[in-house]
C-alpha cells in the first residue's frame, strides 16, 4: 500500500500507527474523541453563512454560498454511523457550499450504540421529508442528497428508498468515499488497511450499529447489495485508489452504469480513505474538495 501512496498521506498514517489502538479496543466516547481529533486536520473552512434551520428530530444545519442557491445538497456527515457531528464535518460542509454553489443542509443523526439501525435511516427520511416541505421558504428548486464514508452510505439507502416511494425526486446523489458493502469481501479491503479505515473497525461499527436486528447483507446497511439502482439520481461518486472501499465504490458505480443511471466516477491516485478532510496535512485535498463542489456546479448549470 505504502508504494502508491501520496508522500503527505503516508506520513499521517505512519504517524496514527505509531499511535496504535483500533477501535474494538476504545470506548464510544474515546472513538468519538479520536474521530473528532482527525477531522480537525482538514483546517477551518471558507467564512460562508452557516445557520440553524430551526428543524427538529432530527437537527439541521444550512451552509449558504455567497449570491443565490437554488440547489439544496442535503447532507449526512461520516463517522462509522457510531461518531462524528455538525461539528466534525463544518469544514467540510463550508467548503462545498462555497464550491458548488448549493445550500448544504448538515443533518445531525442519531448514532449507533445508544441509537442502533433503524434509528440513522429514519433520521434521514425525516431530514429529506423537511427539506422538500421548506424547499420554497428557503428559494430551493432543486434537492440532492450526499455524505461522506458512512454518511454517504445513508445517503446511498435513503437516495434509493426515497425516490423509489416518492413523486418529489431528488435530483443527484454526491458520494464521497462510501461504504457500499459493510461485508468488504473486495481486493481492496485487504490491500489497502490502515490506521484512518480498516476492515475491524469496519466489523465494529456494523456491529454496534445493527446491533443483531438487521445482516449486513441487508442493502438497507450495504447498499451494494440492493437488487434495484435504475431509480437512484444522477451520481457523482468519489472514491480513493488507497482505500479499502475503492472497489465497491468502483462495482456501485457500475451497476448504476448497467441501470442507465448517469454517473460521474472520480478515483482519486494516491489517496486514503477521507482525503478530502484532511486537507491541512494533505495538499491535494486543498484543491480536490474545491474542484468537486465545481463539477458539481458546472453539472447544475447545464439543467
Amino acid at each position: 500500500m505504502t508504494d502508491l501512496l501520496d508522500p503527505y498521506a503516508r506520513r499521517l498514517i505512519d504517524m496514527l500507527a505509531l499511535q496504535g489502538g483500533d477501535a474494538a479496543s476504545l470506548s464510544i466516547a474515546e472513538r468519538r474523541a479520536a474521530f473528532a481529533g482527525l477531522m480537525r486536520l482538514g483546517g477551518p473552512g471558507p467564512e460562508i453563512r452557516a445557520v440553524e434551520t430551526g428543524a427538529r428530530n432530527p437537527r439541521i444545519r444550512a451552509y449558504w454560498p455567497d449570491g443565490e442557491a437554488t440547489t439544496a445538497l442535503v447532507f449526512f456527515h461520516g463517522g462509522g454511523l457510531v461518531a462524528g457531528d455538525l461539528g466534525t464535518h463544518d469544514a467540510l460542509c463550508r467548503a462545498l457550499a462555497a464550491a458548488s454553489r448549493c445550500a448544504i443542509f448538515a443533518v445531525d443523526y442519531r448514532l449507533a450504540p445508544e441509537n442502533p439501525f433503524p434509528a440513522a435511516v429514519d433520521d434521514a427520511r425525516a431530514a429529506l421529508i423537511w427539506t422538500f416541505a421548506n424547499a420554497d421558504q428557503h428559494g430551493v428548486s432543486r434537492i440532492g442528497i450526499g455524505g461522506d464514508s458512512a454518511g454517504a452510505t445513508l445517503a446511498a439507502v435513503a437516495a434509493a428508498q426515497w425516490n423509489a416511494r416518492q413523486t418529489s425526486k431528488l435530483a443527484f446523489q454526491l458520494l464521497l468515499c462510501p461504504i457500499f458493502d459493510f461485508a468488504g469481501q473486495m481486493q481492496s479491503s485487504r490491500l489497502f488497511q490502515s490506521p484512518i479505515l480498516d476492515q475491524a473497525t469496519l466489523d465494529h461499527d456494523a456491529m454496534l450499529y445493527t446491533a443483531g436486528h438487521v445482516p449486513v447483507s441487508d442493502p438497507c446497511v450495504s447498499p451494494l447489495r440492493a437488487s434495484e439502482f435504475a431509480h437512484l439520481p444522477p451520481t457523482f461518486l468519489h472514491t480513493a485508489q488507497c482505500d479499502p472501499l475503492r472497489d465497491e465504490g468502483a462495482a456501485y458505480a457500475e451497476k448504476l452504469r448497467a441501470a442507465s443511471v448517469e454517473v460521474h466516477h472520480t478515483c482519486h491516485a494516491a489517496m486514503p480513505h477521507l482525503f478530502y478532510a484532511l486537507g491541512s496535512v494533505i495538499p491535494y485535498a486543498r484543491k480536490a474538495v474545491p474542484e468537486i463542489g465545481a463539477e458539481l456546479a458546472t453539472w447544475l448549470a447545464r439543467l
